[in-house]
């Protein structure tokens, strides 16, 4: 799938990297008042995180795998609806200006500490959501141009195996994002209680 949809697959990453650059500009752009607040905010998450007060771990699973298996149903609603592909481009660029927008914030805050604070806090989940939502991205989007191309341009083709292939390949993603929460809720936590000493010191 990945060889046959190469250009996609750069097409979408590329899209994400701009969003991940564009949030982390993002910081720069807020107010001095706004970047105080929330430097605040970080501050004090990072000295919860350190001292081992965290959010309960199965109430941060279940609210991460119900937030992923939103972003993978409305993806696969956008798929499926056919004019949804600028929305599906539009996710990717949004969950990149996220990202970019949380390391932007550690390193606007911390500086170089914010470079490695991210690769322990951040980095590790997203290793594991991004691949999954840009795979369940192209998958929406090649979807949505076999129905263009085959059922509404030619009336040619079937669409059942085409829809379930679309189909099961969201539910792998779901897996694999179930995956990610995991980790996110249990490992996580105590990463960053580790690496939060750095930032203080």
């Amino acid at each position: 799938m990945v060889k046959n949809n190469l250009s996609l697959y750069v097409f979408v990453a590329v899209l994400f990297v701009v969003g991940a650059i564009f949030g982390a500009l993002l910081v720069n752009a807020l107010t001095f008042e706004q970047q105080q607040d929330l430097a605040q905010d970080v501050d004090q998450y990072v000295r919860l995180m350190g001292a081992g007060i965290g959010v309960d771990e199965a109430y941060s699973f279940w609210e991460r795998i119900v937030f992923h298996g939103k972003w993978m149903l409305l993806l696969w609603l956008l798929g499926i609806t056919v004019v949804g592909i600028p929305g599906v481009l539009a996710l990717n660029f949004l969950k990149g200006a996220l990202v970019g927008f949380s390391i932007g914030t550690l390193i606007n805050q911390y500086a170089w500490k914010g470079v490695l604070f991210s690769l322990v806090s951040i980095a590790p989940q997203n290793i594991i959501a991004i691949p999954a939502m840009i795979v369940t991205s192209v998958a929406a989007l090649t979807f949505s141009i076999y129905v263009v191309k085959n059922r509404l341009l030619q009336q040619k083709g079937t669409l059942a195996p085409e829809l379930a292939g679309f189909t099961s390949t969201t539910l792998l993603m779901v897996l694999v994002l179930a995956g990610a929460s995991l980790f996110e809720a249990y490992v996580s936590p105590t990463i960053i209680g580790w690496a939060s000493p750095l930032l203080s010191s």
